[in-house]
């Protein structure tokens, strides 16, 4: 059975991760746009699946990249963030009493002990933020599913092709899809069947989805969000993750040559004045991937809505030339980063040399203040 605390200190390391590889993604995002690749929505969005899976199984590649490290560098390598600290101080990096810098360096370690045994206000806080963020997150998973079965239960069969049931529903307005275990499933609007061009647009572009895998992507996203409820880092992830997949498949079904940039920015407007009409069932209804959503936030602060940023990326969409040379030259330098973040934040395996160098430096300042302060008690008798 694995220890509790290297659940948690590997749960604090997935937090700092997502952050990081947010921020690492932002500035590698600026650098798309800076090069003219802008509109490479299909690589990006490849390259955050890409660096979230390699944030999610970190665990298991840092055990692989600590033992590369073992034999090619050696064991007295200092590769954490906290070893390297440490070499900074004993050079003469910056000042401040050893003791002092022991007991700062040691906080995250404090911390996970201290929330192990519950031992203080403050880990029986953080104890409970995370248990509430669990509940109310599994407790919304849990009822959206609900919602959603309770959509696609009440819909009919239409057509099928092997897993994929296109079915018709009388309870939605927005056309999207899902999945079960082993069946795909697009809903579609009923009152499309009138409405040729935008039935023909509702299913290239759900089916379209399906190709690019993005359900599975919707359902691990969702199923590991409650546990991270309190993480912004993950939610904003999520939204660039979700924003990237409509633009994505938007560019995909345009390139195909079978639809007009024309029938398809209707369709996306004629749903979108379905959806300011959508009842709470379907708003609340996940994991499932629709076509349009209206940004109602945006409406009401005047600021541009993403279905506008989706009509103005289709008139100025371009295809990508050599996207695999371009997705591998920038998650290269990505995953690298990420895994030297990981590495760098692991706990310290042992004592080192120069662990052991400022243990000896703070067990002589306790020293030093015994002496002087029984030196002081022998001047005052």
């Amino acid at each position: 059975m694995i220890p509790g605390d290297v659940v948690l200190d590997a749960f604090l390391n997935a937090n700092i991760l997502f952050l990081v590889a947010f921020v690492l993604w932002r500035a590698a995002r600026l650098v798309l746009d800076h090069t003219g690749l802008r509109h490479a929505y299909t690589t990006q969005l490849l390259l955050l699946n890409t660096v979230f899976l390699a944030i999610v199984f970190s665990p298991f590649l840092i055990l692989g990249l600590s033992a590369a490290q073992t034999a090619l560098l050696g064991p007295g390598v200092n590769v954490t963030f906290s070893d390297m600290i440490v070499a900074y101080y004993l050079n003469g990096g910056f000042e401040m009493k050893a003791s002092e810098f022991e007991r700062l360096l040691q906080l995250r370690d404090t911390f996970t002990a201290d929330v192990m045994r519950a031992g203080s206000w403050v880990a029986w806080a953080a104890i409970a933020a995370f248990l509430t963020g669990l509940v109310v997150g599994t407790g919304r998973l849990v009822f959206s599913m609900f919602c959603l079965g309770k959509i696609v239960s009440a819909s009919y069969d239409w057509r099928s092709s092997g897993r994929v049931h296109i079915r018709l529903s009388d309870r939605t307005l927005v056309p999207f899809s899902t999945r079960g275990l082993r069946h795909y499933y697009v809903v579609i609007p009923s009152h499309m069947l009138t409405d040729s061009e935008a039935l023909k647009v509702s299913i290239a572009h759900e089916f379209q989805h399906l190709r690019q895998g993005d359900i599975e992507w919707e359902i691990l996203l969702e199923a590991l969000k409650p546990f991270f409820f309190l993480n912004p880092a993950y939610h904003a992830w999520k939204r660039h993750v979700e924003d990237l997949r409509e633009l994505s498949c938007d560019q995909q079904v345009l390139t195909s040559g079978r639809i007009g940039i024309k029938a398809y920015s209707d369709a996306l407007l004629n749903v979108c004045q379905q959806t300011l009409r959508r009842d709470r069932t379907f708003v609340v209804a996940v994991p499932k991937v629709t076509l349009v959503t209206a940004d109602r936030s945006a409406l009401r602060d005047g600021k541009m809505s993403f279905l506008e940023r989706r009509i103005m990326t289709l008139f100025d969409a371009r295809s990508l030339r050599h996207p695999r040379l371009v997705y591998a030259a920038t998650v290269l330098p990505l995953m690298a980063a990420v895994m030297l973040t990981a590495m760098a934040i692991q706990s310290p395996g042992d004592w080192s040399h120069d662990r052991l160098m400022l243990s000896t430096v703070v067990n002589l300042e306790r020293l030093d203040e015994i002496n002087r302060l029984s030196t002081f008690g022998r001047i005052r008798d």
